[in-house]
């Protein structure tokens, strides 16, 4: 596949604002969770949605992937899930007797786990390979998977019957944690006024196709990064390991990620260059559902969101120009 050329500005903005205006009308009140969302997408990486059960997190996912004309596949995490249905099995055809792959349920551009953590930890972990590397390996043979590719995974808090807790390694691969949270008064009466007769997916037609996201990755990739906002980055990431609140830090893999949420961030505003703000602002989402608490921090009713705002709030924001933050002309 030919690598895709950055689009102009305005055409990604318009891009972008019928993304979030398609989402807006069938998700009422969550204008951060749907720009959250669409930044992942284009930082082409993953999304964990979590929250308590009924806030829309499944309807965030679908709608999401309703907006682009590519293809979607629903996974149904439950106990009894195997690692062969999300990736595929090889199958003896008699006819030929040969072995014939069929790909599992993870062949898809945009990939729905729906309650991800109602699985085991050994069929979560069939995803590892798919998030990293965009690749599935059976049987000593990997298959490539298409571009975008993105895995919008929705979980209920490991407080609730039924759950797994994720692995350390499955939460590193999700690139963004959003919790959705109720909506307001009048967002949920207004939810009362338009869901009541037929779901709002219904007629939602895609307003980009996958050459037009391949297109958007492309332009969020060609975003400028100055060495100072890259050192500020570092700075973030190497003060969470030293925190001694925590057990665990943000990994590099985090620190990257936190660098291209940044830039994606970025172009959604408009720029093509990356402010500190931008790295400031995407580190809660990108680090938090990372960190470990150390146990003394846990056991005074500390949260890793609070620990890391404290961390950011302490890493020494570089000045204004300082390293030719914009792109040289």
């Amino acid at each position: 596949m030919a690598v895709p050329e950055p689009m102009g500005a305005e055409r990604f903005g318009e891009l972008c604002e019928g993304i979030l205006a398609s989402i807006g009308r069938v998700i009422d009140g969550q204008a951060e969770a749907a720009r959250l969302a669409l930044t992942v997408l284009l930082a082409q990486g993953h999304l964990l949605v979590e929250d308590v059960p009924g806030v829309g997190k499944t309807m965030l996912a679908k709608t999401l992937a309703r907006t682009i004309d590519c293809t979607v596949n629903r996974i149904q995490f439950t106990p009894d899930l195997l690692p062969s249905d999300v990736t595929g099995v090889s199958v003896y055809n008699q006819a030929t007797r040969q072995f014939e792959f069929r790909p599992g349920a993870v062949f898809a551009n945009i990939v729905i786990g729906d309650e991800i953590n109602r699985a085991s930890a050994k069929t979560q972990s069939a995803l590892l390979e798919c998030m990293e590397e965009h690749q599935v390996t059976v049987d000593g043979t990997s298959y490539a998977l298409d571009e975008p590719f993105m895995v919008v995974a929705t979980q209920n808090p490991i407080e609730m019957e039924g759950t797994y807790p994720l692995p350390e390694a499955q939460r590193d691969r999700f690139m963004a944690r959003i919790s959705m949270g109720y909506p307001d008064a009048a967002a949920e009466a207004e939810m009362l006024e338009t869901h009541q007769s037929v779901s709002p997916l219904v007629g939602l037609e895609p307003v980009v196709s996958g050459d037009d996201v391949r297109a958007m990755a492309a332009t969020v990739r060609s975003v400028f990064v100055s060495a100072a906002v890259k050192e500020y980055t570092v700075a973030i990431g190497r003060a969470t390991r030293a925190s001694e609140r925590l057990r665990l830090g943000a990994s590099p893999r985090a620190v990257l990620q936190l660098l291209r949420a940044a830039k994606a961030r970025a172009a959604l505003s408009g720029r093509d260059f990356v402010l500190p703000d931008d790295v400031a602002a995407m580190a809660s989402s990108v680090l938090a559902h990372r960190l470990v608490l150390d146990r003394r921090a846990a056991g005074s009713g500390m949260t890793a969101p609070s620990v890391l705002d404290g961390i950011v709030a302490g890493v020494a924001v570089p000045a204004p120009g300082a390293g030719s933050m914009r792109r040289r002309a």
